[in-house]
């Protein structure tokens, strides 16, 4: 049976064609880097953002240092989402990043793990005793996480003793997995990466001992003109965002 449309109907059908496909070309697809320790907040927000938009994101995940190396080199990244300040304040001056876009979108937590239920004591002792033989930590010279490790370290007077224990991962995940694997009997991780989770031992470490991490997100020049980038940005200071970034054990700014 055939379905005959009056003309008002058929401009209505055309018209929603033109609609749905307008809204199919708006679609867009970003690259974004994000610092390691962020992983996993990083995707449930990307999934979100897509949900609620049609953008697509494709994320890169590694240290901080290494994402910014790449940036410089010309890696096509719309947004940095680093650990640190310093990295998108520099992307900024030196020309790589939006003039006045850098932002904070997470205040990070140090904490120190171990897959052994009973090695680790609420206070942190167990630095002091040195009864392990590897300690991991990330690379300070290119992980926030790593550089807040070693001003903890240093604040407890305990660096230069457990300096040969020290073993290095390349990024905040590397190190977690030195760890969770048993090459390291305890490591000093992202308190996001044990969020919920309930097997270990851990001390989450004060932080008047070490420099606050506030991990900024900051807009590139690739993504200058591209309203996808735009509004990827926008949705990471929204309240859907900042209830993973919560969730996850991150600080927030403005709580």
């Amino acid at each position: 049976m055939m379905i005959k449309f009056s003309k008002s109907g058929m401009a209505l059908l055309a018209a929603g064609l033109l609609l749905g496909t307008a809204g199919m070309a708006s679609a867009d697809e970003i690259g974004v880097a994000v610092a390691a320790n962020f992983t996993e907040p990083a995707t449930e927000i990307a999934a979100g953002f897509e949900a609620e938009t049609g953008h697509k994101v494709s994320l890169s995940f590694g240290s901080s240092g290494k994402l910014y190396a790449q940036i410089t080199q010309g890696a096509p990244f719309v947004a940095f989402l680093s650990a640190d300040a310093a990295r998108p304040a520099a992307a900024e001056a030196d020309g790589f990043g939006v003039a006045g876009t850098s932002f904070t979108y997470a205040i990070g937590q140090l904490a120190l793990w171990s897959a052994n239920p009973t090695l680790i004591d609420v206070d942190g002792a167990v630095l002091k005793s040195g009864g392990f033989a590897h300690l991991a930590i990330a690379n300070p010279e290119s992980a926030p996480y790593g550089k807040a490790a070693v001003e903890t370290l240093q604040a407890l007077g305990v660096a230069d003793a457990l300096n040969e224990k020290m073993v290095m991962g390349d990024s905040i995940t590397q190190t977690f997995q030195f760890v969770q694997s048993g090459n390291a009997e305890l490591g000093f991780v992202a308190r996001s990466q044990i969020a919920g989770m309930d097997d270990g031992s851990r001390w989450v470490v004060p932080p008047e001992l070490y420099a606050p991490i506030l991990q900024n997100a900051v807009l590139l020049k690739p993504g200058k003109d591209s309203a996808a980038a735009r509004a990827f940005i926008d949705y990471l200071k929204g309240d859907k965002a900042k209830e993973i970034i919560e969730a996850f054990g991150y600080g927030l700014p403005d709580r």
